[in-house]
């Protein structure tokens, strides 16, 4: 897929505001310090679209670009980390959670891990709370330009193996650099292939087409941090 146009549309602190056109809508999650506002403009091809900064947590806002006029890229606030007040923390995990659960355009949720880190049990407990309501997601692994490639494979292994102890079957995986420029291409393309099958399925069926992946029986805990 090339992008050719991307348009800022808004900022939304309630889903509510959100945009109301029917078009399939992917969004971008990760810890406030994972890269996700590099990656966007990565993948976007624009240097400053999605807010960058020194200090971690610059999104707090739910933000819709429309790209190429077809569907919506969107920059959901980062958790877990950010220099914010508690009260302001669980506004903006009542904001994610309610955006991820209710909103219908929703097609794929790009969950971003930073592939330095550990598996951390925050982690599993959001990945299974996303299968228990259905939702599709898939995994993509940032700053893979700061290991080796033999460290990346382990890493990636560790993953895998944290999620068989819960999942049956495994989500679409992405390694990236934003600043190697790695990866972008992939998941791009995996955005167009969705946006090709939502062309075959009636409208009157959820815009949620991606392929779900389930969890065995399990207890949600929703973790942030």
């Amino acid at each position: 897929m090339r992008i050719k146009e991307v348009q800022f549309i808004s900022s939304s602190a309630d889903i509510e505001d959100c945009p109301r056109a029917p078009l399939p809508e992917y969004a971008f999650i990760g810890r406030s310090n994972v890269g996700k506002s590099s990656l966007i403009n990565c993948l976007t091809g624009r240097k400053s679209l999605a807010k960058t900064a020194a200090r971690p947590g610059k999104t707090q806002t739910v933000d819709h670009f429309l790209v190429n006029d077809r569907w919506f890229l969107v920059d959901l606030p980062g958790c877990g980390h950010a220099r914010v007040s508690k009260t302001r923390r669980d506004r903006f995990g009542r904001l994610i959670e309610s955006y991820i659960s209710e909103r219908v355009q929703l097609v794929c949720l790009f969950v971003l891990v930073d592939a330095r880190r550990e598996w951390q049990k925050s982690d599993a407990g959001f990945l299974r709370w996303l299968g228990e309501g259905e939702i599709p997601f898939a995994l993509v692994l940032t700053k893979t330009d700061k290991l080796r490639r033999g460290e990346l494979q382990k890493n990636l292994s560790h993953y895998k193996a944290q999620m068989r102890h819960d999942w049956e079957v495994m989500p679409k995986f992405f390694s990236t650099s934003a600043l190697k420029k790695w990866g972008g291409d992939s998941i791009l393309t995996y955005i167009d292939e969705l946006n090709q099958s939502l062309r075959l399925v009636p409208q009157n069926q959820s815009s949620r087409l991606a392929n779900k992946v389930r969890p065995t029986s399990c207890t949600i805990h929703f973790e942030r941090g």
